[in-house]
């Protein structure tokens, strides 16, 4: 059987440390502890829900960020998740995904910053809010407002074709 050794590893088999790129860096710019402010529609005929929570953003091996948040869902239900998210120079593009504790849904995020280089757009799929059990587009999108806050977005196409936002949650950095 022959053995084959990716970009990262050397003929040895032992990972050899990738040098980060500028993209690593962009993300580090989300490291710290956040307080999280959201608003949910989940639907056109439903009225917002908001939800508050804590978010610790730290680095893994200077390659990937992890997002640990806690809070509250809209309906009052702890919630906890997990975001990893990091940058792929091969591919070219930033990966990762999203986890939490109220669904079983592995979220796989492929993303490209936008020209402005403020605003992270992370194409995945999800289940479809008919609750019909088939996938859907969704966007989550990350925009750095400043060092001290920042805001993810998400949403889906409509019946129409046309994105739809249905959350906003803001970030901003606790002392």
């Amino acid at each position: 059987m022959t053995e084959t050794t990716t970009s990262e590893e050397n003929a040895e088999g032992t990972c050899m440390q990738p040098e980060p790129q500028e993209e690593h860096d962009w993300l580090h710019r989300l490291i710290g502890n956040w307080r999280f402010e959201g608003e949910c529609v989940m639907g056109p005929d439903q009225p917002p829900m908001k939800s508050t929570g804590e978010t610790t953003v730290r680095s893994l091996g200077g390659l990937w960020i992890l997002c640990e948040g806690t809070g509250d869902a809209p309906d009052g239900t702890p919630v906890n998740s997990i975001i990893t998210l990091g940058y792929d120079p091969q591919k070219k593009r930033f990966v990762g995904s999203f986890i939490a504790s109220c669904m079983t849904h592995l979220w796989i995020y492929d993303g490209k910053l936008d020209e402005s280089g403020k605003v992270l757009t992370l194409d995945t799929q999800g289940p479809s809010f008919s609750g019909d059990g088939s996938l859907v587009p969704y966007q989550d999108i990350v925009e750095i407002e400043s060092d001290d806050h920042w805001i993810l977005k998400s949403r889906t196409p409509g019946e129409d074709g046309a994105w739809v936002e249905f959350m906003t949650g803001h970030y901003r950095r606790t002392a």
